[in-house]
C-alpha cells in the first residue's frame, strides 16, 4: 500500500505540482491550504510524512508543527519546511519548531522526492523498532485480551475495517459507505500503519488474530 504525505501549502500552484509529483512517485498524497485544515487533516487520516510551507493564513507551519510534535503519536513523524524564508535564523526557527529539513523556494522536486524517501525509510525503521520493544516489553497481552479499542480506531476506520475482512474492493467499500475509491484507500493505509501491517492480507490475518471483528 502506497505511504500517505500531508501537502500543507498555500500557494495552489505548488499544492499541485507537489501532489502530481509525488503520486507519479506512487505516493497517496492529501492536501491542506492553512495550518488549521492540516491539523483536521492529519487527525482524520494520520500520515506518515508532512510537506508544509510557513507562510500560511490562520496557522503558520512553525505553529502547526508545534501542535503536531506536542502529541505523542507524532512525535516521530518526518515533517519537510518548504519556504521563501531562506535565511540562516529562519532555517533556525524552523529545526528548534521540530522541522526535519527545511528546503527553501524555489527548489527542485528530484531533491524533495530524495529527501521524502530517505526520511520515510528512516521513520519505517525507527517506528517498526518502537513499535516491536513497546509491545513486546511492556503490553505483552494475549491474543484474547487484545480489543479493537486499543487500537484507537476511528468509527470510519472500523466501519472499513468491517468490509476489508469481507474481501470487498475499494469501490465496493466506497458504494456501501459513500465514499470515494481515493478516501477508502486512505483509510485502508491509516488502518495498515496503525496496525503495522504491509498489506492488507496481513491486515486480515491481524484482524483475526486479535479477534477484532465480532
Amino acid at each position: 500500500m502506497p505511504l500517505l504525505i500531508l501537502v500543507a501549502e498555500n500557494d495552489p500552484g505548488i499544492q499541485l505540482a507537489v501532489q502530481d509529483y509525488l503520486e507519479l512517485l506512487g505516493y497517496s498524497v492529501i492536501t491542506a491550504k492553512d495550518g488549521n485544515e492540516a491539523l483536521q487533516q492529519l487527525e482524520t487520516y494520520h500520515p506518515h510524512l508532512i510537506v508544509a510551507d510557513i507562510k500560511m493564513p490562520r496557522k503558520d507551519g512553525f505553529d502547526l508543527i508545534h501542535q503536531v510534535r506536542e502529541r505523542s503519536e507524532f512525535r516521530l513523524m518526518p515533517v519537510i519546511f518548504l519556504t521563501q524564508r531562506g535565511t540562516t535564523a529562519d532555517r533556525i526557527q524552523g529545526y528548534q519548531a521540530g522541522c526535519d529539513v527545511y528546503l527553501p523556494k524555489p527548489f527542485e522536486m528530484e531533491e524533495l522526492g530524495a529527501v521524502i524517501r530517505n526520511l520515510l525509510a528512516r521513520s519505517q525503521m525507527v517506528q517498526s523498532q518502537w513499535y516491536y520493544q513497546s509491545h513486546e516489553q511492556s503490553r505483552s497481552f494475549s491474543d484474547s485480551e487484545a480489543s479493537i479499542e486499543e487500537f484507537d480506531f476511528t468509527q470510519r476506520e472500523e466501519d472499513v475495517l468491517k468490509l476489508v475482512t469481507q474481501g470487498l474492493s475499494n469501490t465496493k467499500m466506497g458504494e456501501k459507505l459513500h465514499l470515494s475509491s481515493r478516501t477508502v484507500e486512505k483509510y485502508v493505509s491509516s488502518l495498515l500503519r496503525k496496525t503495522n501491517t504491509n498489506n492488507r492480507a496481513e491486515l486480515v490475518s491481524f484482524v483475526l488474530k486479535h479477534h477484532l471483528i465480532p
